[in-house]
């Protein structure tokens, strides 16, 4: 597997040294921003947490803390975000979305659609560690019906492995059997189906839905489902098919509005800069025919800008 993040590890590293610039940016009056931002965005998040820990060790100061008094606004919010370990900064989102009144829902739904069962996992422990409580619990709390069971689904991180090839077809009726086959919903059908095949097997699964009904399985859902129960299985269509895709959409919609949803400009760039960064910006182009890079630019201004344009890693 090629390496698709826009941030790699940097290669003459030296965790120590990094610690004593960044030290020096924040002395004296007024911080150097630059020096922060080019720095921490060019080293991987296991490296800044290296960092961290000198920055402790030579200073005895806590480098989160010493930023924070520095910095303000957004471009604080994306520099602690930068320095957060991926599992934590997901467990925080998703506490931060569950507690206080309402539910940000588009949050649960971006990260547990997208998320490996691998990174699930690690998210559950990590939240309970550091929230001392049950993340499970605390969804169930704020959700019901037929959405808050496909969320327990994917809590599992526990979908198939590989394509059954004697499912596809199969699966692929009962889907159209379970929606647009019949008068009313069955969406546990829809439920059990997108929430445990793997994405290589539901990829082959829509083909198949597709043959049979002469209509995309994305139609379908939009015509059977309302509400959250919509989105979270549109997402979970859109991660099968491509999640890189499916990102690119979250950016776009991010920013062409009135008004910019920096919160979810931010999650994305921050928690795919070391995944996928460089095929969300191919599809970007593709998609929308403007590159990821120049809509950050019209969208965003000052340091915060230049900091996301790093991450992004380029303009095509």
């Amino acid at each position: 597997m090629a390496y698709r993040g826009s941030v790699r590890p940097f290669v003459n590293f030296n965790a120590k040294q990094d610690a004593e610039v960044l030290r020096r940016a924040m002395k004296g009056i007024g911080t150097d921003e630059d020096v922060v931002f080019m720095l921490l965005s060019a080293r991987s998040n296991d490296q800044r947490q290296q960092i961290k820990a000198e920055f402790k060790k030579a200073y005895g100061k806590d480098l989160v803390s010493a930023l924070k008094s520095e910095l303000g606004g957004l471009f604080e919010h994306l520099i602690v975000a930068l320095m957060t370990p991926p599992s934590s900064y997901d467990a925080s989102q998703l506490h931060k979305a569950l507690k206080g009144a309402g539910t940000e829902d588009d949050v649960l739904i971006e990260i547990l659609a997208s998320r490996t069962g691998k990174q699930v996992k690690d998210i559950i422990k990590v939240y309970k560690k550091e929230f001392n409580g049950k993340l499970e619990k605390d969804i169930c709390g704020d959700t019901s019906g037929h959405y808050q069971k496909l969320l327990v689904i994917l809590l599992q991180g526990s979908r198939e492995v590989g394509v059954e090839e004697d499912k596809i077809e199969e699966d692929a009726k009962e889907l159209y059997a379970a929606g647009e086959g019949k008068f009313g919903t069955d969406e546990e059908k829809f439920i059990t189906i997108l929430g445990n095949r793997s994405a290589e097997h539901l990829r082959k699964v829509f083909d198949a839905y597709k043959e049979l009904s002469g209509s995309d399985i994305e139609d379908s859902i939009e015509g059977e489902t309302t509400g959250n129960l919509e989105n979270l299985l549109l997402a979970v269509v859109k991660c099968a098919r491509s999640v890189p895709q499916f990102f690119a959409e979250g950016l776009y919609k991010s920013m062409r509005r009135a008004g910019t949803d920096d919160d979810t400009l931010m999650r994305i760039m921050v928690s795919r800069s070391e995944v996928d960064m460089l095929d969300i910006r191919a599809s970007f182009k593709r998609t929308y025919g403007a590159s990821l890079y120049n809509t950050i630019q019209e969208d965003t201004t000052g340091d915060y800008q230049k900091a996301l344009l790093y991450l992004c890693g380029g303009n095509d």
